[in-house]
C-alpha cells in the first residue's frame, strides 16, 4: 500500500486538480480505459438534457494514461473532501483504490473515480452518437465541448494519446463550427 495520497486524473483532473500536488507524473492505468459513458446532469449537462463526461470502465487489456497527482501530508483530509465533493456529486462515480504505473517505473497506488455500471447515469454510445450529444450539452461547469476539448487538449501537451478522444474532439469542432 503506498503511504503518499495519490489522486489519478483522466480527465477533467488533469486540467483542473482543485489543489496544488506535491508532485504530478504521467501514469498508466492498466485493465481500465477512458470512456464518455457517464451522463452529466450537473456539471456538463442538466437531468432535461444529459451531457456525457468521461469515466473509468473497467476492460480487459485496456491501458488508460492520466497523471497521478501526490497530494501535500498536511492537505490530504481537505484535498480528499474537495474532491469527493467535486466527484460523487450524483454517485454515478465508485471510488476506488487502483494500482497505478507512474512514467519514472514506480509503483504506486492511487485513489480515482470509476463508473457504476448499475447506476442510471451509465450509458453506453457509439462516437457518432456522443459527439452529437457533447456538442449540444451544457450545464453548470459550462458547454459540455470545452471538457472534451480541455481534456484532449491537455492530453496532447502531455503525450498522451488517445484516438477516440481526438476523433470526438475534432467530430464535436466540425458539428459546432
Amino acid at each position: 500500500m503506498t503511504e503518499q495520497l495519490w489522486i489519478f486524473g483522466y480527465g477533467s483532473l488533469l486540467w483542473n486538480p482543485g489543489f496544488d500536488p506535491a508532485e504530478a507524473v504521467t501514469a498508466c492505468a492498466d485493465g481500465w480505459h477512458r470512456s464518455f459513458c457517464m451522463r452529466s446532469v450537473v456539471h456538463r449537462g442538466t437531468p432535461e438534457a444529459p451531457g456525457l463526461v468521461l469515466a473509468l470502465d473497467a476492460a480487459e487489456g485496456a491501458h488508460c494514461h492520466g497523471v497521478a497527482f501526490a497530494v501535500k501530508k498536511p492537505e490530504e483530509d481537505a484535498v480528499l473532501a474537495e474532491i469527493r465533493a467535486r466527484e460523487l456529486v450524483t454517485d454515478a462515480y465508485l471510488e476506488a483504490r487502483i494500482a497505478l504505473t507512474l512514467s519514472d517505473g514506480r509503483k504506486i497506488e492511487a485513489i480515482t473515480y470509476v463508473i457504476d455500471k448499475a447506476h442510471d447515469q451509465y450509458c453506453s454510445h457509439a462516437l457518432e452518437e456522443q459527439a452529437q450529444i457533447i456538442a449540444g450539452a451544457t450545464g453548470g461547469r459550462g458547454p459540455n465541448r470545452d471538457y472534451l476539448w480541455n481534456t484532449a487538449a491537455h492530453l496532447h501537451a502531455l503525450g498522451l494519446n488517445d484516438p477516440d478522444l481526438d476523433w470526438l474532439a475534432e467530430r464535436v469542432r466540425a458539428l459546432t463550427v
